[in-house]
């Protein structure tokens, strides 16, 4: 029993007795099948206990086979005896306490969940307020960011009474942009970001604010300054309106998130391609994160890997001492771009701090051993992709993935998101690169993606898992994993969105990843590795499953039909052995 809902399995040994549907294609109800397959049992048993117990809500579950090789089907079954067969699963995950309602809502009654709703609202709103900029104030890609980061930092002196929109009045002595702007500063001054350098930087950035003419003046339009309206805009979208679960800085951070990938934040325009969501959380999966370990990014962007990392570290301890040194002493991000350090700072303040060790600089001029100084333990980077050339190597995603390893310590674990043609190393110096990778670090497996992932870049990309500063043992066995049904699909207008089956996936993958389970070489393959290598599942893939009777059966008339239609086109000698040719 879970919740309100009943669960019956059962189980069969052998996929063979998974299932049987009679001629219309229905669930057989006979005896014999009801005795004999796994889902025609657990539908049996789920109607007689709908109709004959206070619960309303049944599932069934068939599950057959073993835990290479199984599947496990669920059918919900309600009081009237209604019953409805629902995708295939890997896991149960779907149907614990957290995640049954969600599964129900979505698979079973198909509306949208609180977190659809509300995501739907945020990507509307960002759009609205993208479109906005553009119209009213002329900005170019890189000052849109930078306006509404500013903004949100501004907002929050309202409670200090500090700031107020009602002084936004479009004055020509104190510009809206410069009370925006002495905001800020409050702001900065107030979370304490130091040093001096970092605090004069980042307002050299939101100088954009104060010193663009056309957003300071009154559109004849909206009646007031752009700034103005953008002002009331973020201030009613998300401090009057705030309808998700968590706190107002988490609303305010999602829709940030989603205002900056709204905005063509990515590697089309800006050489950056900011990592989903779904992706920074499960690094920090792979990661095993603790509460002591220091995280690493030196390509941090708008600092996604950090936050998520931030939030996995928090939420495991309850000691506020703790929590206060993960954000002042564990995080690390190094962003080359200014306007970008800008944002991932801004980003670390409105989720919650974090932004102590940020640093603008470039991180390939770093040196490796002065970064290993800093203790780090995890590192997570996605690094800007196809800059690399033969003249200039050092930017390859795997020389910036070579870097990254050199700056860890020892036994560290190191998680990158790279183009698929990283791992396969076609160019000479890529090939180096993987040579000298292996003889410093471990590779432990790399993960396949959903072609999708970065939907609009069209960037084919894997996750490849190392472990820092010790050397690959040629006997080492590495884990490649075929990830590309990951359960997000991409809809109309959003973009890529999780269904209801992701987060079953995610966790057969961590099964698998962690070998808790087995899995069918189609899904995971297990195997030493070379430099020369194309280190990806589709190199190292082989089919193992034994064929069944029927695949043989099929497999011999198939051949016996393309035998007698190339006997009837005149082509029968291309059967008839030949003498002497032991080898046919």
């Amino acid at each position: 029993m879970v919740k309100d809902f009943l669960l019956v399995i059962e189980d069969k040994a052998v996929l063979e007795k998974h299932l049987a549907r009679d001629e219309k294609g229905l669930i057989c109800q006979d005896v014999k099948s009801v005795k004999d397959y796994a889902v025609n049992g657990a539908l049996f048993y789920g109607l007689h206990l709908a109709a004959n117990t206070s619960y309303h809500k049944v599932l069934a579950f068939g599950v057959s086979g073993n835990e290479k090789h199984h599947r496990i089907t669920p059918v919900f079954v309600n009081e009237r005896g209604d019953y409805q067969e629902l995708p295939d699963m890997e896991t149960f995950i779907s149907f614990n306490e957290t995640n049954i309602d969600e599964y129900y809502l979505k698979e079973i009654l198909r509306e949208e969940t609180d977190v659809e709703k509300t995501t739907a609202e945020i990507l509307k709103e960002a759009e609205k307020l993208h479109n906005d900029l553009r119209n009213y104030g002329n900005l170019t890609t890189e000052q849109k960011p930078l306006v509404v980061s500013g903004i949100m930092l501004a907002l929050r002196e309202i409670e200090y009474k500090t700031f107020s929109i009602e002084s936004l009045v479009g004055d020509s002595i104190k510009t809206d942009g410069q009370k925006i702007w002495e905001a800020i500063r409050s702001n900065l001054d107030r979370v304490n970001v130091t040093p001096d350098t970092k605090r004069d930087k980042l307002l050299s950035q939101f100088s954009v604010i104060k010193d663009t003419t056309k957003i300071n003046e009154i559109d004849a339009t909206l009646g007031k300054t752009p700034l103005r309206y953008y002002t009331e805009f973020l201030y009613n979208s998300i401090y009057k309106n705030i309808r998700y679960r968590n706190s107002a800085e988490d609303y305010l951070g999602r829709f940030y998130g989603e205002f900056m990938s709204y905005s063509g934040g990515d590697g089309q325009t800006l050489g950056i391609v900011l990592t989903p969501k779904h992706i920074t959380e499960l690094f920090c999966e792979l990661a095993e994160l603790k509460v002591e370990d220091k995280v690493l990014d030196p390509c941090c962007g708008t600092a996604g890997f950090l936050i998520a990392a931030m939030h996995k570290m928090v939420r495991q301890t309850d000691d506020e001492a703790c929590r206060r040194r993960i954000k002042r002493d564990q995080l690390f991000g190094i962003e080359q771009q200014p306007y970008m350090f800008t944002i991932a700072t801004t980003n670390m303040i409105l989720r919650g701090d974090g932004k102590s060790n940020l640093h603008n600089w470039d991180f390939l001029k770093q040196n490796p051993g002065q970064l290993q100084l800093k203790g780090c333990t995890v590192g997570m980077m996605n690094p800007p992709y196809s800059q690399g050339s033969k003249a200039n190597p050092d930017l390859y995603e795997i020389s910036f993935t070579e870097h990254l390893l050199d700056s860890l310590t020892e036994g560290a674990r190191a998680i990158v998101i790279i183009p698929q043609s990283s791992v396969t190393g076609k160019s000479r110096e890529e090939q180096n690169v993987k040579n000298n990778i292996l003889k410093h670090h471990t590779l432990e497996g790399v993960i396949t993606l959903n072609k999708n992932t970065f939907y609009g870049v069209g960037t084919n990309t894997c996750i490849a898992v190392f472990t820092a500063g010790v050397p690959h043992d040629p006997d080492h066995r590495c884990r490649f994993i075929n990830f590309e049904d990951d359960g997000f699909v991409v809809s109309k207008h959003v973009g890529l969105e999780e269904t209801a089956s992701a987060k079953d996936k995610r966790q057969h993958l961590l099964d698998v990843w962690f070998g808790r389970v087995e899995a069918e070489t189609k899904f995971c393959v297990e195997t030493t590795v070379e430099a020369e290598d194309e280190w990806l599942h589709a190199f190292y893939y082989f089919n193992d499953e034994i064929p069944s009777e029927k695949d043989f059966e099929r497999t011999m008339a198939d051949y016996l039909t393309f035998e007698f239609n190339m006997i009837t086109h005149g082509r029968g000698y291309l059967f008839e052995e030949k003498e002497g040719n032991c080898n046919g």
